[in-house]
């Protein structure tokens, strides 16, 4: 890749938390589409970085860049220390992939595929066996490593497949779209093991269709619309970027209703429900803020709730022109 594109002010580390990928004004054209727009990226170790978007948005475009699958048309990237363009074949010892399709090969058995693996990284023998042998077993596949992988079920396949991915002890590793076509119950069973390898230190860039995933696993999370970044934070931090938040204080004695109703700023007032409605981000501290106003007001509400924009509200904000959706998650307090 060329090396005319300036590095971002975070490529040298400084003083924050080591990177395990810092990619800099990364772009990628295919004829007159352009795919990739100078995306910047600093991912550190031991985290998961989910990266969403629509179909076509450029997300598997990405993971074949980092993964040294292709070669950017211009821009920086590093991972695990090692320059994409001066030394592939060392990025390439440390990370693992697994596809939006899996890598298994239904004729053979799940053994046979982890031993084909092993075999691929050069390992003895005796090594491979026991590696293979210790993968299945934390998978959950020791019962039907001796059954052909084409008689597994779905889950079964993906956990072979990342299984097979870990073979090469990657401290990055790459899931595009990892569960998808999975069932809920093998959703969940593949969000513990990312959880799993991410408290051993592993590093995960993950892509993927379902906003609860990203909501569930990922540290950060970029939005990728049209080549480029719209957005990047927490889940938390992107869900405040969409209007809508409020809290709501439901009464149920009138007069208290009145009350807070004539003395808060800014409320939507229901009348017939006894309800208020207030503007807020939902933050820690505009609902303790709030509650401290109610106690010195001697006001007593007889239900509060936050209501607060989910992932598929910043998901349509982000990358639609339509309106942002009114209707938001309700959550307790």
């Amino acid at each position: 890749m060329p090396s005319s594109v300036m590095p971002t002010p975070e490529w040298g580390g400084g003083s924050q938390s080591p990177a395990a990928i810092i990619a800099a004004g990364l772009r990628k054209s295919y004829g007159d589409k352009t795919v990739l727009d100078g995306i910047d990226l600093r991912i550190p170790a031991g985290s998961v970085f989910a990266l969403l978007g629509p179909n076509g948005a450029g997300k598997t475009t990405a993971v074949k860049i980092l993964s040294t699958l292709i070669t950017a048309d211009a821009g920086e990237a590093k991972v695990a220390g090692h320059d994409l363009a001066t030394d592939p074949q060392a990025v390439r010892a440390a990370i693992g992939v697994t596809g939006q399709f899996s890598a298994v090969d239904g004729l053979i058995t799940g053994e046979e595929n982890m031993l084909l693996m092993a075999d691929l990284h050069h390992l003895s023998r005796r090594e491979g066996r026991r590696t293979a042998a210790e993968l299945l077993e934390r998978f959950d596949l020791t019962d039907a490593a001796k059954k052909p992988a084409a008689t597994y079920s779905g889950g079964m396949k993906r956990r072979l497949d990342l299984a097979m991915t870990l073979v090469g002890n990657p401290r990055i590793i790459f899931l595009d779209e990892p569960t998808t076509g999975l069932d809920p119950r093998s959703r969940h069973n593949m969000w513990q093991i990312i959880r799993e390898l991410v408290s051993d230190g592993v590093t995960v860039f993950l892509t993927t269709q379902y906003l609860e995933e990203a909501d569930q696993l990922a540290d950060r999370i970029a939005v990728l619309n049209d080549g480029k970044i719209a957005a990047e934070g927490t889940a938390d931090e992107l869900k405040r970027l969409i209007p809508g938040g409020h809290i709501r204080l439901r009464f149920t004695d009138p007069a208290a209703y009145q009350a807070a109703r004539h003395a808060l700023d800014e409320v939507t007032p229901d009348d017939e429900a006894l309800s208020l409605q207030i503007p807020s981000d939902g933050s820690q501290r505009e609902l303790r803020s709030l509650l401290d106003w109610l106690d010195a007001a001697d006001i007593e509400a007889d239900e509060l709730t936050v209501h607060t924009p989910d992932l598929d509200d910043v998901f349509f904000a982000l990358t639609s022109n339509t309106n942002i959706p009114t209707q938001s998650k309700e959550n307790a307090r």
